[in-house]
């Protein structure tokens, strides 16, 4: 018995080997920082260091939701998520039912190149493309479009009502095409024998994609919902950041946590604050991640009774 344990573990060395390159990221990366939340409960005094910088135990949480700004930050970070999770699911399912009905090999390659090519362009790249657009002076949109239709010109970097449609609608092209490969993939291994029973017993497209299609996409979207939820706390610092080009007129619809974190650190230069706001926001989010996970759990179990 022992020797058939040591034969295991000795065979299992090469696997352990190849994870070792992981692992090592993973502790560098993921749980070394996790020292640095002792800075949320201290005045940080850098003459003293950051062990030895005085203790003021919650202080840094009181001043940040004493601020308006808290409330603001995580109504705008929810918001957009929950916005962000069901337009980008609804739009994605759809993008990749249309194209696997399309019969031309080449025509789909094209398709998904031009769908996915926005995930693979930067923020940064995106922003200026934006400016392009919406540029007061030299945009498009009011020395083009507004101009040819006799509107009168916006100041979009100034205007807050119109920026949660904009967001939305940027997030959207960039991030269907990446969502779209992952449900296309499920939905071309689905059993083509479905499709032709369907057909036999007179099922149109539209009662095939929501009687076959659909159901059969349900444990990737649990999936996807699940792995959204536990980032919901999160947002794409780059969108909101990069996008309304951190406009201060904007922030009361475009500030979310992680650019809060940002401008504290970066403005004021408040490294407790910031690691406050940062705390905050992995706690929220390990909080909904269980309670995402216990949801989703309780509906299988009783979607299997039925």
């Amino acid at each position: 018995m022992k020797k058939k344990k040591h034969l295991i573990i000795k065979n299992a060395i090469p696997i352990y080997l190849m994870m070792l390159p992981g692992i090592l990221y993973l502790l560098i990366n993921d749980y070394a920082p996790m020292f640095g939340l002792v800075i949320a409960f201290k005045r940080i005094d850098w003459n003293k260091g950051i062990l030895r910088s005085d203790w003021v135990g919650f202080e840094n949480f009181r001043y940040l939701f004493a601020s308006s700004e808290a409330w603001i930050m995580t109504r705008n970070t929810i918001l957009y998520n929950l916005a962000f999770i069901i337009l980008g699911t609804i739009a994605s399912i759809a993008v990749a039912v249309l194209l696997n009905e399309i019969t031309s090999k080449f025509s789909v390659k094209v398709y998904q190149t031009l769908i996915l090519l926005p995930y693979m362009i930067s923020w940064v790249i995106g922003s200026y493309l934006m400016y392009a657009l919406l540029s007061s002076e030299t945009g498009m949109v009011n020395q083009v479009i507004f101009k040819a239709l006799g509107m009168e010109p916006v100041v979009w970097y100034q205007e807050k009502k119109y920026w949660p449609f904009i967001l939305i609608l940027v997030n959207l092209w960039k991030s269907v095409g990446f969502s779209m490969v992952i449900y296309l993939a499920s939905i071309v291994g689905i059993n083509k024998e479905y499709y032709e029973a369907a057909k036999i017993d007179g099922a149109r497209k539209w009662k095939q994609i929501t009687n076959i299609t659909l159901p059969l996409l349900k444990p990737t979207i649990i999936t996807l919902f699940i792995m959204n939820v536990g980032g919901i706390f999160y947002s794409d610092f780059g969108l909101f950041y990069q996008i309304p080009r951190n406009s201060g007129a904007l922030f009361d619809v475009t500030q979310t946590i992680d650019t809060y974190v940002y401008n504290a650190l970066m403005q004021q230069g408040n490294i407790a604050l910031s690691a406050a706001a940062g705390f905050y926001q992995s706690i929220v989010g390990f909080i909904l991640v269980v309670i995402a996970n216990a949801i989703v759990r309780r509906y299988s179990r009783e979607s299997a009774l039925f």
